[in-house]
Parts: C-alpha cells; structure tokens; sequence
C-alpha cells in the first residue's frame, strides 16, 4: 500500500464528482484507491501503484503550481502515463499541450496526438493515418484555425473526394456546390465545432476559408495557406499526386485517412495507400500513425463497441 498526499486546494477537482477520477484510475491501473482525509491509500502491484503514484503527484503538482484542473483532464492525464511513463504532464497542460483554436482550447488525448500535433508544427506536409474517432481531421482543424487567428497564413483549404462524384451525384437535385455539400459536411460541423457560425460564413464569404471537393484544386498553386485533405483513402493516384504539387509558399497541408476504410471501385488503387509507399522517405514529410489506443469516445461508446465485440466472438 502506498500513501499518496494530495493539495487540500484542488483535491475535490483531482479527486472528480463522486470520486469517479479516482474510478477511472482504479479501472485503468488495476488498483484500490481508498481516501484518508486528503490523502489516498493506493494498493495493488507496485508496477501499478507506481503509474497511479506518477499521474497524481504529477497533477498535484500542476494544482499547486496554479494550474485549474479541468473536466478530463485526470482522464487524459492518466491515459498519457499509460500509454508512456516518462511523459510529462506538464508538456501537456502548461507547456505547448493546449491550442487556443476559436472558441475552443485544444488538448491532445494521447501520446500519438501530441506527436500529430507537434509534426503540424513543424513540417510542411504532414499524413495523419488511423481509424476513425483519433481526432486526425479534429487536431488538423483546430491547428488550422489556430494558424489563421495568428495569421500564420491568409486562409484556409478544406477539401474531401466525393467518390461518388460520377453518375449517382449527377441524381441529386441543385447545382454542383449544392450536390457536393453532404460530402463536405463533416468538414463544416468541425469548423463550426472551431468558431462562431456567423464569423465562418464571413470568413467563407471573404474566400479567407474555402471547402470543396478535391477536383476544385486542379490547375492551382496554394500559397500562404493551411490545407486539409480528409478522408484521403478515398482519392486515387492521380488526384494525391496532384494534391501533393499544389503546395506553394508559405503553405502546410495536413492528409488524414484511413486505409481500413476504402470506399474506391474495385480495381481503382488509394491514393493514400500509394503516397505512404512513394514519398514515405521523403526528408520534411511527417507521417504519423494513430491505432485504437487514439480513439477519443464517450465512455458509453466504448462499452457499446465492447459488448458488440463480446457478442459477435460468441456467436
């Protein structure tokens, strides 16, 4: 048993509503957390108690160094040590960790978004590859928000395929900017996510935020701008290829996809699948992987995804 001493100011935050940081611990670790006044008693393996030790004198000494805990941040701070025990939680919370994007503050939730959001930093060109719900098309948006607030560039380029951009969308009713908005929508919920509704209109108004589908970015060169290509397993060869030499001056784009998830015709090779096998070597070009450990999900979802997979492996 180990007894771990925590700051009277701040313990209620550390410790969560009805204790359920202090819950989240024990599921996470493997250990039996029992409160003495304002300390804790932790026991279980010492490898265990150890991590538990880590996260909360860490914390602890964020609290008493000024620091305002937030609502989850004990949940990702515990899932950084996890994941890596020599992070440091500092570099996290007070140093570089939290982006400023709109109206949102930005938190990296794993070891892996951290590094995705540092390679945005510091590369020109940066792949983010992994399933859904990593926070890879999130991260880039509010990295692109937060470069167009500090005018670090002069406007920002969203663009997704619209893979069935042939015969079916021909169907839908409306002009072509009309039939390609429910393949842009994801992108406009995240940046509404970002900013106040009324200022994106004017920034789209102005030309400042553009969203449209990859083909709008043939025959151009993309100068002093912040560029996302999402969903880029779906593009083929020649359009990746033709993403990639759009770059101009004093421009970042930032590719996000998931190759588990290729919704191209049968016979027609992902662009994304080809880029990582063409320029994967390439010096300046950062390519950051993200598994299921990445996935940032209500906890409610996690038990729901849990009980399909129990249920489908026992059927």
């Amino acid at each position: 048993m180990r007894k771990i001493a925590v700051p009277d100011e701040g313990a209620e935050s550390l410790f969560g509503t009805y204790d359920e940081n202090l819950k989240h611990l024990e599921a996470l670790f493997g250990v039996k957390i029992r409160t003495s006044g304002h300390d804790l008693m932790v026991e279980g393996d010492a490898a265990d108690v150890a991590r538990t030790e880590r996260v909360l004198d860490q914390l602890s000494s964020l609290i008493k160094g000024g620091y305002k805990l937030a609502k989850g941040d004990v949940k990702t701070a515990s899932q950084l040590i996890a994941q890596d025990e020599s992070v440091d939680l500092g570099d996290y919370f007070l140093r570089g960790g939290t982006r400023t994007s709109g109206k949102r503050q930005v938190v990296p939730k794993s070891v892996t978004q951290k590094r995705y959001l540092d390679a945005i930093d510091q590369h020109d060109i940066v792949f983010g590859i992994g399933p859904a719900g990593t926070g890879k098309t999130y991260l880039a948006m509010a990295q692109a928000v937060s470069f167009l607030l500090s005018k670090r560039v002069s406007r920002i380029i969203l663009a997704r395929p619209a893979v069935e951009a042939g015969e079916k969308l021909g169907f839908l009713p409306g002009d072509l900017q009309e039939k390609v908005n429910p393949y842009l929508r994801p992108l406009y919920d995240a940046l509404y996510d970002m900013m106040e509704i009324d200022r994106v209109e004017r920034l789209i108004e102005r030309g400042s935020i553009e969203v449209a589908p990859i083909a709008f970015m043939r025959g151009r060169t993309l100068n002093d701008a912040f560029v996302i290509l999402d969903e880029a397993q779906n593009t083929t060869s020649e359009q990746m290829k033709m993403f990639l030499t759009r770059l101009g001056f004093g421009s970042k784009a930032v590719i996000t996809g998931d190759v588990t998830q290729i919704d191209l015709p049968p016979g027609r090779a992902s662009g994304l699948v080809e880029a990582v096998k063409v320029i994967g070597e390439v010096e300046g070009i950062a390519f950051i992987h993200f598994d299921e450990r990445d996935v940032v999900r209500h906890s409610l979802v996690q038990q729901i995804v849990k009980a399909y997979e129990a249920y489908g492996g026992s059927r």
